[in-house]
């Protein structure tokens, strides 16, 4: 019964959470220019009485706040994301992006405010014994944020014996909890491959060394990597995004050279390696049959995001006290979409989980021009985050 209170009085505050939620996203900034977010947070968290930390990778913040007692030895980290991306919103909401060009298109407006509603629960009631370490964070949208955090001293300045984060799911309807006791989502890789042939007139390709040709070679090899060397029951994905060659208003003239550049998803670290070597042999073997050169650059970026499975467990089981074993998926299935919270998991224990928030169905998907987080949801996961430090850090386990 008592965790059911959690949600219900983080509820009473819900319309002040989603004037917060709607002040964010209509002033969305990109990577390392949080500036503005960042002093809302501060702010936030220095009025309910947590002890405030700036500059953290930058533009991050970091509010520690101790339990009604903190004999217990143990602190938990909560995560939320602060940026926005490059886009320009497509959406007719009245709050929409006042910062033309950006715009909240991933949610992370309502990550932040998620956590802050939970900061005021936590602070309200410090029904735990242990201290909670909150990690506002910047630049998650490819810039490695995370990494700048854990390279400014994160877990050694302020240590935290599991963390926990959030992201909004539009494939899960509004309210359910989403988690895995393993992948969460794919390691990201980039790679760059040049082609150098020998252009010349489109008339005589007989003197020339095609890079068009190769390219396509290429293309189409690279494509059985997975189909044809990663087992069936693991996962990856190796995707050509774009290639650049010649110019569209020479239709006689074969280029010189030829570049393309794309991306690898996987999960298992043996199969990512296995995926590199099988790349390069590739590539090595188009160039000896084409007498070219061909130059391969790979780039790891995001290791995949793996939760805990003790850590995992907890959460579907906490998801569960909360909302009902139906409003729960245990076994969610895996995105190949990364996640630099990966990094974090690295260096600590612990799980990050789904927050279902609707709309897939109608188009409303990450990353679109016309998303926008879903603030019914809310107190889920501020409920979420409480119930995760209150159960790790009980009252009751006291000295």
């Amino acid at each position: 019964m008592y965790a059911k209170n959690v949600f219900e009085k983080i509820s009473l505050f819900h319309s002040d959470l989603t004037a917060l939620r709607q002040d964010l996203h209509a002033h969305p900034e990109l990577g390392f220019q949080e500036h503005r977010t960042s002093d809302i947070v501060a702010k936030a968290l220095t009025a309910l009485g947590y002890q405030v930390h700036r500059k953290i990778g930058k533009t991050g913040v970091v509010g520690l706040l101790d339990g009604q007692r903190n004999d217990s030895g143990r602190s938990i980290g909560l995560r939320a994301d602060m940026d926005a991306l490059p886009i320009l919103e497509q959406g007719a909401v009245p709050y929409a992006s006042t910062n033309v060009g950006v715009m909240h298109a991933c949610g992370h407006d309502g990550h932040t405010t998620v956590l802050l509603g939970a900061a005021r629960y936590l602070a309200e009631t410090r029904n735990f014994n242990g201290r909670v370490v909150l990690i506002f964070q910047p630049a998650e949208e490819g810039l490695g944020g995370a990494q700048a955090m854990l390279d400014d001293g994160l877990f050694d300045r302020f240590p935290c014996d599991a963390i926990y984060g959030l992201h909004n799911w539009p494939g899960l309807p509004p309210g359910v909890i989403g988690v895995n006791p393993g992948p969460m989502m794919a390691a990201a890789d980039h790679f760059e491959i040049h082609i150098e042939g020998r252009g010349g007139h489109g008339a005589h390709a007989y003197q020339t060394n095609d890079p068009v040709v190769i390219a396509a070679q290429l293309i189409t090899a690279l494509q059985t990597i997975v189909s044809r060397n990663v087992p069936a029951p693991e996962s990856a994905v190796v995707t050509v995004a774009a290639v650049n060659a010649g110019n569209l208003q020479a239709m006689n003239v074969i280029p010189r050279d030829a570049r393309m550049v794309g991306t690898v998803r996987t999960f298992s670290p043996v199969v990512q390696e296995q995926v590199i070597q099988r790349m390069q042999e590739v590539v090595d073997g188009i160039a000896a049959a084409f007498k070219a050169k061909i130059t391969l650059r790979y780039h790891r970026l995001f290791p995949a995001t793996v939760n805990t499975p003790e850590h995992a467990h907890f959460v579907a089981d906490v998801a569960t006290e909360l909302f009902g074993a139906d409003r729960v998926v245990a076994n969610l299935t895996p995105s190949m979409g990364s996640e630099d919270f990966s990094f974090m998991l690295q260096q600590r224990p612990g799980a990050y989980f789904r927050l279902g928030q609707g709309g897939a169905e109608h188009g409303c998907v990450l990353h679109n021009a016309a998303f926008d987080f879903n603030d019914a949801v809310i107190p889920v996961g501020s409920a979420m985050f409480c119930r995760l430090v209150e159960r790790s850090m009980p009252m009751a386990d006291a000295v």
